[in-house]
């Protein structure tokens, strides 16, 4: 596929990457608001400069988007790229609001593309083994879920889009807690209802927020914990699957989260304890992986792993969170879109 890169922040250099290396795909453009910008990523990744990104999704010479900008324009560009008959891998949040992410899913149902929402951390090694550990049985039935997920803020972070809430999608619970929400789905099925509260707890950024807890129960009746913070200080990502003969937990995800490290146990109310642990050492693949599954599904004809719905689904629970907070109570989340429905 011949690829545009729409954007030129931190998100566009870890997916130009994977693009560099691959031996059937190109990354030909990169599309900018910001000229200075986009000149100095064409001449370092060795592509060529498209105007807006208007006019890069409208060539016929592209087959796929990467949509690498701020949240508030996520729906636009990608309807129109979809709409064009190009495929969109658009980083998460997918979109603002649910209608525009539903809307997104439409267009892709409507133009037989593939829309993926970027969720690098499906494809983190120790997360993929981790996933298919579950899927064995080995476990049991999972019945308890349990993530920390905590960066450093920066200490102007209160000047970044990132606490524009014009810009963003919400604030620390969406900008990390999103992921876990979409791991949540992926090992424990759909979310039924949440339980929430958020706090600016440190910078000044409300309404947005620094810290977010939230409770989820999944339809099969699991029961999930989620703290994202940015108030961390020292990064860190803790992930743990209970069921009922076993559990795991992954700990870490490379650089400065540490090396991923799988440990995986069983019950034995008898025999003294003793697990097998793994770790994944080396640079995080996630972001090459990610992009060979999206590149393999639009070949293929197929939904990629961490698709629109999923991107849509996840947005879903999250919104319903804040609103759980906001009125002090516990929420139902809303019903679950198919493709094509």
């Amino acid at each position: 596929m011949k690829v545009a890169i729409i954007g030129t922040g931190l998100q566009a250099e870890r997916r130009a990457g994977p693009l560099l290396h691959s031996a059937q795909d190109t990354l030909a453009f990169v599309a900018s608001a910001q000229e200075a910008r986009a000149r100095n990523f064409a001449q370092r990744h060795s592509c060529a400069i498209w105007g807006s990104w208007r006019d890069a999704v409208a060539r016929k010479d592209i087959d796929a988007v990467v949509i690498c900008t701020t949240p508030e324009s996520h729906a636009e560009i990608a309807i129109a790229a979809l709409g064009s008959g190009k495929h969109v891998l658009c980083e998460k949040p997918l979109a603002r609001t649910l209608a525009e992410a539903e809307a997104m899913v439409a267009a892709a149902a409507a133009a037989g593309r593939i829309l993926k929402c970027g969720f690098n951390h499906r494809h983190h090694p120790a997360l993929a083994q981790a996933k298919a550990v579950a899927d064995s049985g080995a476990l049991g039935r999972l019945i308890v879920g349990r993530c920390r997920y905590g960066i450093c803020g920066r200490p102007d972070y209160d000047r970044e889009w990132r606490a524009n809430p014009q810009q963003a999608a919400g604030g620390q619970l969406m900008e990390l807690g999103i992921h876990v929400v979409d791991l949540f789905r992926w090992f424990f099925g759909d979310v039924d209802e949440v339980a929430c509260m958020t706090g600016a707890q440190f910078f000044p950024i409300a309404p947005l927020d620094d810290n977010g807890m939230a409770l989820l129960r999944t339809r099969s009746g699991a029961i999930c914990s989620l703290h994202s913070s940015l108030t961390q200080w020292k990064n860190l990502f803790s992930f743990e699957v209970i069921g009922q003969e076993g559990y795991l937990s992954v700990e870490g995800l490379g650089a400065s989260y540490g090396t991923p490290n799988l440990v995986v146990g069983r019950r034995d109310h008898d025999a003294p304890f003793q697990h097998t642990q793994t770790e994944f050492r080396g640079a995080d693949r996630s972001w090459q992986l990610e992009w060979e599954e999206f590149a393999s599904a639009v070949q293929e004809g197929r939904a990629p792993i961490g698709d629109g719905v999923d991107g849509l689904e996840a947005l879903r629970v999250v919104l319903t969170a804040y609103a759980a907070a906001e009125q002090k109570r516990t929420l139902p989340v809303g019903p679950v879109r198919t493709v094509g429905t």
